[in-house]
């Protein structure tokens, strides 16, 4: 009988082998007592070990990687505080809907409870930060908990799935069937929408003269991209797309307006005014597009299509909602509707686009918007982009245009500075053959990078542009704005010097200061077959127009620098 236990595989051998045949390729972490057994399994698998310098390092690399292929990403860390430090990663792919799964080691079962050496209540902590969460207590159950995971963290709305491992269940002998049914009672994935539901918003639709498609983040999920073309360009309907809806939709599409809210187009946001029907395609209806709830389209129709009902009246109310896959529920709808006369709304829509263009200074320096702008035009809107939290991330969504899904990575219910290089190096990973850009600001970049050794170490060709203007530009633009310019808190003094860092990594650095050089300097950066840092100094206090302030109604916005003060904003920044 003893001879037989010690055949056995180990709990961690089960665990890998079942993330072997979920076709798993990379594993990003750092490692610990509470999780040595499963690092030990790695030794001898297929599975490629990515080494982080923090874990939050390693649940935005994971983040990176699913939102660049609809794949989760796969997270492995230590017990205590290897497992708290990937909350703020829980957070940002649960805002996010993307799609990973974490393992954390864990204490000896017989020690839960006890206050044992880095023991934590992983799975309390991050209740609400996952979608799901496991503890295995029996070594038996852990391919029904992987296949589930798998399964919870990609269907529907996508989230992150933790499962926490303690060592004795991790390195004691496991007795796994070969074969395991899923048991998840009540967890449901919507498809289709009812028929009467769509029969509803035809009706509706048939009615409206000036439409707009309003496209988030649940269309990129769903690959519903094609679809909401052919339904705007039947309809002859605008469209406009959230921060995390860039490219859904082809957004150099004649029809496209570009980004709504805070610090979307001015003619995305005045068409949104105007309209009268908005339908959402996975969307939420968030503070960022509405600002004033009872403002916001107090007149129009209300359609919201979304996998997930709870979102469904949450913030305003709806005319009709439509519950199912984005891409399968406007299929069906396609075929109820007919096009609409909105000759004149197109007019008025385009009129809007001529007079109220994105624009900035062409002098007084380099300017961000200006190195973005090149970098669209010099990479023809074809590479992959992440970007980190703040006027650089607003820039670069609206100059950095998007002509396909997941290829526009950032952090958006979250706002997580830190996430956007990372994140790039995940997103590489994942698609070795594509170019990718992570646009970070120098606040977010110092979070993070300490994650260039392991750009350098695996090779990773990840090029980052850090838009230093030396200062937490956003922060400092609100205070500029709306507090009197009275500043705290935001002057970052003391920033290293950038390209010597990066170059003490063994990373290649690139500074760009003047106009003139920058597609010469951004050109070099792409030719690099390795990481890069290029720093762009730019004008400081530069701020991002247009700009809806916080709680305000789109008609409020403001589209070019106000020469009176401003009252504080009455919702959060």
């Amino acid at each position: 009988m003893a001879d037989s236990q010690e055949a056995l595989p180990t709990g961690a051998e089960v665990l890998i082998r079942c993330f072997e045949e979920q076709g798993v390729e990379h594993i990003f972490g750092l490692s610990g007592g509470a999780a040595i057994p499963v690092f030990d399994a790695l030794v001898d698998s297929s599975i490629e070990l990515i080494l982080t310098r923090h874990e939050q390092g390693a649940t935005h690399m994971a983040d990176g990687y699913a939102r660049a292929t609809g794949k989760p990403g796969i997270v492995l860390v230590t017990s205590g505080p290897g497992a708290t430090n990937t909350v703020t990663g829980l957070l940002t792919a649960l805002m996010d809907s993307a799609p990973m799964i974490v393992l954390t080691g864990q204490t000896l079962c017989e020690n839960l409870g006890y206050d044992a050496f880095q023991e934590a209540d992983v799975t309390g902590i991050t209740y609400p930060v996952v979608k799901h969460s496991y503890m295995v207590r029996d070594s038996a159950d852990i391919p029904r908990i992987v296949k589930e995971a798998f399964h919870i963290a990609t269907t529907g709305r996508p989230g992150p799935v933790l499962i926490d491992l303690p060592k004795d269940i991790t390195q004691g002998p496991c007795e796994a069937p070969d074969r395991v049914e899923m048991n998840l009672p009540g967890y449901t994935v919507p498809g289709r929408a009812a028929a009467a539901d769509l029969d509803l918003a035809a009706e509706l639709i048939a009615q409206s003269r000036k439409p707009i498609l309003y496209v988030g983040n649940g269309a990129v999920i769903a690959g519903a991209g094609k679809a909401v073309m052919e339904l705007a360009e039947k309809l002859r309907a605008p469209m406009v797309n959230t921060l995390l809806g860039k490219g859904a939709a082809d957004e150099t599409h004649p029809l496209h307006l570009g980004m709504l809210g805070m610090h979307g187009t001015a003619y995305a946001n005045k068409a949104v005014d105007g309209c009268d029907l908005i339908m959402a395609i996975g969307a939420r209806w968030d503070d960022r597009i509405t600002g004033d709830v009872k403002a916001f389209c107090p007149t129009a129709t209300k359609i919201h299509i979304d996998v997930d009902p709870s979102e469904f009246n949450k913030i305003m109310p709806m005319d009709a909602t439509l519950c199912g896959d984005a891409k399968l529920v406007i299929e069906d709808l396609l075929e109820r509707v007919s096009p609409l006369d909105t000759e004149e709304w197109l007019w008025q829509c385009n009129e809007w686009r001529e007079r109220y263009p994105l624009k900035y200074p062409k002098k007084g320096g380099l300017r961000a918007q200006h190195v973005l702008d090149r970098l669209d035009a010099l990479t023809a809107g074809n590479s992959i982009v992440t970007s980190d939290v703040g006027q650089h991330q607003m820039w670069a969504a609206q100059f950095c245009r998007t002509r396909e899904g997941r290829r526009w990575i950032t952090s958006g219910g979250a706002g997580t500075m830190g996430f956007g290089f990372p994140a790039a190096i995940g997103a590489k990973m994942a698609r070795p053959n594509e170019e990718v850009w992570a646009v970070v600001g120098d606040g977010g970049f110092q979070m993070t990078l300490c994650e260039l050794s392991t750009a350098a170490v695996h090779g990773v060709a990840a090029k980052v542009l850090v838009i230093n203007n030396n200062f937490l530009g956003m922060v400092r633009q609100w205070q500029e704005l709306f507090f009197e310019n009275r500043l705290s808190g935001v002057d970052l003094e003391g920033n290293p010097d950038f390209v010597k860092l990066a170059e003490a990594y063994g990373v290649k650095g690139i500074r760009i200061r003047r106009p003139g050089d920058v597609d010469r300097k951004l050109q070099e950066a792409r030719d690099h077959d390795g990481p890069v840092v290029v720093v762009a100094e730019v004008v400081k206090e530069d701020n991002v127009f247009p700009m809806i302030p916080a709680g305000a109604p789109l008609s409020h916005m403001i589209i070019e620098p106000p020469k009176e003060r401003l009252e504080k904003p009455s919702g959060s920044t």
